[in-house]
């Protein structure tokens, strides 16, 4: 038997509003939507190119689904974003605060090679120093 990550699920109080930020911050698509609930999926992600990985390669998808309760503490579970070595970094930390991320203090020094940033909803993810693989 083998498992594979399937997804992250994201709570929110705005499915659409959530789901439409993130696949704007991290250019992809969605792939099913509805009102309590909406799945995105890489771009690169299409009949032809699931056909031809093999399934336990397939990457997660992100889910976003309601929940009536605003975020209240910091996150147990973040996602850790990383750009390429090619692209420039505080570039894309601009491109996700003009997006609406907004920078969060969660304790970080101020040596860290990380930036803290959080969504529209308040949920911290963390962009990391460029990354070959």
């Amino acid at each position: 038997m083998a498992l594979r990550w399937y997804t992250v699920v994201i709570d929110c109080r705005d499915v659409a509003a959530q789901a439409r930020w993130w696949a704007q911050a991290l250019d992809w698509k969605p792939i099913y939507e509805a009102e309590d609930e909406v799945v995105l999926v890489p771009s690169w992600v299409d009949d032809e190119a699931l056909s031809s990985t093999p399934w336990q390669r397939v990457p997660p998808g992100l889910v976003f689904v309601p929940v009536p309760e605003g975020k209240q503490v910091k996150n147990r579970l973040h996602l850790d974003l990383a750009p390429h070595i090619t692209d420039d970094r505080e570039a894309e930390i601009d491109r996700l605060l003009s997006l609406g991320a907004t920078r969060v203090d969660v304790g970080q020094r101020d040596d860290t090679s990380w930036d803290v940033l959080a969504d529209p909803e308040g949920n911290e993810f963390c962009v990391l120093s460029s990354r070959e693989n």
